[in-house]
């Protein structure tokens, strides 16, 4: 692998300062390039001024003041879909653990999420987290308002909207010991809809490019992974695709980072007729999100290349 500064130019870096999508002209020129970026790469960069320095401080402190908590404790934090409660202690990646909070833009699940693991409240960790994850979710509506316009499926677009869950998972990764091997998390593609990763100064993600280069990722304070999960690319009839990433520990440092996840409730994801023709066959079948997340952790699921076309494909 070659060094950063001969890999960064291939990223797509794109500005999404609030200045820069105030003009009609700077939006279509933006959401032009965020689709050619999904189109080509599944993933881009975004700039972003949503979130300030300070907040980006301190909910990385917290962070750090969570993965502290004993294991006994982090443990109660459950859900009835595979992995998107506490993650951690799993032989295959033992750098690894994270938690889950669903519903994160709502204070009640923010709270609930709280009370849960400081039994005596911790105001600051769930007002960082509720204003957070509501900041970052208008990154990801932003971006979709642009996925939908662009292929003109707007209609389409707006009950998955009204139907969205976004799930925020707080990551921890801690340097391998001598005789761990250094892989933080496995290979894998997303099972989301989106995924919006932001990290702490510590690098290690890697992404796979389309001619099968792995590239290690950088992301100042204000810049945030935007990367398309398997189930915007059944939505876009393969439009769209989801690509494989991975974190690699070659720091002495803890890594933290954090995911916000995107998924569809209540109503099932269906490719838009506008992206079905002669070019773009149908592939995939109408498929509920939550369930596809059950089947993935099913024997079937998991012997398959592709879970998401053994799923719903056609």
């Amino acid at each position: 692998m070659g060094s950063l500064d001969h890999q960064q130019p291939k990223l797509p870096i794109i500005d999404f300062t609030k200045q820069k999508l105030e003009s009609a002209d700077d939006w279509l020129s933006t959401r032009q390039q965020v689709v050619s970026a999904l189109e080509e790469f599944g993933f881009f960069i975004a700039k972003c001024d949503k979130v300030s320095l300070q907040l980006h401080q301190e909910i990385f402190s917290l962070s750090k003041e969570l993965f502290d908590l004993p294991t006994e404790t982090k443990v109660l934090n459950t859900s009835d879909t595979p992995s998107l409660g506490y993650v951690g202690q799993v032989p295959s990646v033992p750098l690894f653990e994270n938690l889950g909070i669903e519903n994160a833009t709502t204070t009640e699940s923010v709270e609930k999420f709280t009370n849960l693991l400081w039994p005596s409240g911790n105001h600051h960790f769930s007002e960082t987290v509720l204003s957070y994850a509501k900041l970052v979710s208008q990154l990801d509506q932003t971006v979709m308002k642009m996925v939908s316009e662009s292929y003109a499926i707007e209609k389409h677009y707006k009950p998955l909207q009204e139907s969205m869950s976004y799930l925020l998972k707080l990551n921890k990764y801690r340097p391998a010991k001598e005789s761990e091997r250094n892989i933080g998390i496995v290979p894998h593609t997303d099972k989301s809809f989106m995924t919006i990763l932001h990290q702490n100064q510590v690098k290690g993600l890697e992404i796979k490019m389309k001619d099968e280069e792995w590239i290690l990722i950088d992301l100042s304070p204000s810049s945030f992974l935007v990367m398309a999960g398997e189930a915007i690319m059944a939505w876009t009839n393969g439009r769209i695709e989801a690509p494989q990433h991975r974190v690699i520990m070659s720091e002495e440092e803890d890594r933290y980072s954090l995911g916000l996840f995107t998924f569809i409730r209540d109503l099932k994801i269906e490719v838009p007729e506008e992206l079905i023709d002669e070019d773009h066959p149908l592939q995939f079948r109408p498929f509920d999100h939550y369930k596809y997340m059950h089947f993935i952790y099913s024997e079937e699921g998991r012997k398959s290349e592709s879970p998401i076309k053994a799923f719903c494909g056609i």
